[in-house]
């Protein structure tokens, strides 16, 4: 008999159920694979490692083993746990709420890109409410409005500071006018504003920079998922290619 087919996948846990003594079924929403329920074994038990990765509005990479009914969790590790919003009742239940709907109006196993990168972006604008939204507009420093030249982004300062207030600071990176317009547009417009939006090379890397550091800071941690992003990205460029 062939072992089961194994592959990982990005996921957003919507909502889970018990199923038995110590198991757990999860329903969750991922990029590629749509909405899924799959089944974690074991993960009720005091000594289960995965549990904590596998609550209600966790962003995880799963690790999967298909099954003959439903895929079966092998592996899992957390990515985004959203924590400030699990400490707000107000904020807890429109999280709550937001993947409420995607599990009542989606349906199963459709690819669904564009949908949970909105899903993604919904909880880290409710966790930014909570006081992690970096300052654009003054110097972090001084508290000067920004002049429209090259400024630098701080992120262990929380926000951007002007070339004078520059001495001394630790992990600044140059921030141009246009990356300062962007990350303005990033913080403020919609999600239509941000899907029009369109950059060249230079100027998009140089926004992706300054969000993952800022992340980075913010979590303590680097991004696990930013390689499977990347090679993503690769493989729809190779694809184009060969169409």
């Amino acid at each position: 008999m062939p072992a089961p087919r194994m592959y990982k996948t990005e996921a957003i846990v919507l909502r889970q159920r018990r199923f038995g003594e110590a198991d757990r079924f999860l329903t969750v929403y991922t990029p590629a694979h749509g909405k899924m329920d799959v089944k974690a074994r074991g993960v009720r038990k005091t000594t289960s490692r995965m549990s904590g990765h596998l609550q209600p509005l966790t962003r995880c990479m799963l690790s999967l083993a298909q099954g003959h009914v439903n895929d079966v969790v092998t592996g899992c590790e957390t990515l985004e746990s959203f924590q400030p919003l699990r400490e707000d009742l107000e904020r807890l239940s429109r999280a709550l709420y937001a993947v409420e709907l995607i599990d009542r109006m989606v349906p199963e196993r459709v690819q669904g890109f564009p949908t949970y990168r909105l899903l993604t972006e919904t909880l880290r604008r409710l966790v930014d409410q909570c006081g992690f939204r970096p300052d654009l507009d003054a110097c972090v420093g001084c508290g000067s409005a920004l002049e429209p030249v090259e400024n630098f982004f701080a992120p262990l300062s929380g926000g951007v500071v002007c070339r004078g207030c520059l001495g001394g600071l630790t992990g600044t990176r140059v921030l141009s006018v246009n990356g300062l317009k962007v990350l303005r547009l990033l913080q403020r417009g919609s999600y239509n504003d941000v899907v029009r939006i369109r950059m060249d090379g230079e100027l998009a890397d140089e926004v992706e920079r300054h969000l993952r550091n800022y992340v980075v800071t913010v979590l303590e941690r680097d991004v696990n998922s930013a390689a499977f992003i990347e090679r993503l990205r690769r493989e729809g460029a190779r694809q184009t290619v060969e169409v």
